[in-house]
């Protein structure tokens, strides 16, 4: 439901009355993954996307009906190889789909729901948690953990703190936590009294945390073409260069921020996670030896470097003489991107960008004509969205 934040914002505070359908679970060649939503006002008005088109309009229907009865209900689509026709995946995927009206009236999950909604907008990290799946009078409870512990709604029967729905609580902001910190979404299945015995109860986990960071070390215009893709991508872009004159706000007009500093005392300075992606484009060894010793160091998700394939030798001997073993220089991608045949600073970037995504999802960076090889990744198993160590 995050993924479409910002529009359903804005109609919870328009007022309106609109219900809302989520991916909880994606098996196979789904063509999204849990957490993507379509949501459908009163007056017909849709946004979002569960499934690429396969299924939309049944979707739509189901929205539809949860208006007009104020039920919540899960529903899984699949392929149907008796009739072409049939509602389902083309692509022959499953998923599960939670659809849950939230009326403008709605004291209890509007509130909660909104919350979420207004933590997305203005970047500040919490997880939405919602039954999709268990008994019919809880589906579609939902509490918003924040990182502290604290949290806002309950998934029990009531508002009451009862021991049971209290233990249920609890042991939901736990499970939100630890997902939160990791930044993934992800169900979670525990027992309706809050342990792991009694009435299975799923619960959808959905993060929203700021988005990844992208630092581009080099102020050429390369970086320039690398900031858009980033941008489109949903980085928060920085362009680091220790040259005043090409470092400017005027040149880089779609990177977040361009700082003007040595790249290396900028990568001390600054913050950085498992989902963070270094670029390093200056390809001049003042700059990127010191750089890429702190940068190979560092639990970041990729790190690559542009330079001919002379350079990156000469930039292995210069690293190894700084103490770098080979574990570390395993994780250089340099020189930069895949092999496209790319020229022009939008087509490396591009060559760039679609590195960066088969290392964050892990794929194989080879034509899919002809390859009997998934379309679609699953990494959640390994480390959800830091994506960290698939990087050589």
């Amino acid at each position: 439901m995050l993924d479409i934040a910002a529009e359903l914002h804005r109609w919870c505070e328009e007022g309106r009355d609109f219900a809302v359908a989520t991916v909880v679970t994606a098996v196979g060649s789904a063509p999204r993954q849990p957490g993507a939503a379509l949501a459908v006002d009163a007056a017909g008005t849709v946004i979002g996307s569960v499934s690429g088109g396969c299924v939309e309009g049944a979707v739509y229907d189901l929205c539809q009906d949860a208006l007009r009865t104020g039920q919540a209900v899960r529903e899984s689509f699949g392929y149907s190889d008796e009739d072409a026709f049939a509602v389902g995946l083309t692509c022959g995927g499953t998923i599960d789909i939670l659809v849950t009206p939230v009326p403008a009236d709605d004291t209890r999950l509007r509130p909660v729901l909104a919350a979420a909604l207004s933590s997305d907008v203005d970047g500040r990290p919490a997880a939405l948690v919602r039954i999709a799946d268990g008994p019919p009078e809880l589906l579609g409870r939902a509490l918003l953990v924040h990182p502290d512990g604290s949290y806002e709604g309950s998934l029990g029967p009531a508002l009451d703190r009862t021991d049971r729905t209290a233990a249920l609580d609890r042991t939901a902001v736990d499970e939100a936590r630890a997902l939160l910190e990791a930044g993934r979404t992800a169900t979670v299945e525990v027992g309706a009294d809050g342990g792991r015995c009694g009435e299975p109860v799923t619960l959808l986990v959905e993060s929203a945390v700021p988005p990844p960071r992208m630092i581009v070390f080099g102020a050429i215009d390369f970086a320039g073409a690398l900031a858009r893709i980033g941008k489109f991508l949903g980085y928060h872009v920085t362009v680091c260069d220790a040259r005043p004159v090409f470092a400017t706000a005027r040149r880089f007009p779609d990177a977040d921020e361009v700082v003007v500093d040595w790249p290396h005392r900028y990568l001390d300075a600054t913050e950085v996670d498992a989902r963070t992606v270094l670029c390093v484009l200056t390809h001049d060894a003042k700059f990127d030896i010191p750089l890429l010793e702190r940068a190979l160091r560092l639990p970041v998700a990729y790190v690559g470097a542009m330079g001919s394939r002379r350079t990156h030798e000469d930039r292995l001997r210069r690293l190894r003489e700084a103490g770098l073993g080979q574990s570390a220089l395993a994780r250089l991608r340099s020189p930069i991107g895949l092999d496209l045949g790319a020229r022009t600073p939008e087509e490396t970037a591009l060559s760039i960008a679609s590195e960066i995504v088969a290392a964050r999802r892990g794929g194989s960076g080879v034509p899919l004509t002809g390859a009997h090889i998934p379309i679609h990744h699953d990494l959640s198993a390994s480390v959800g969205m830091g994506w960290i160590g698939s990087v050589v």
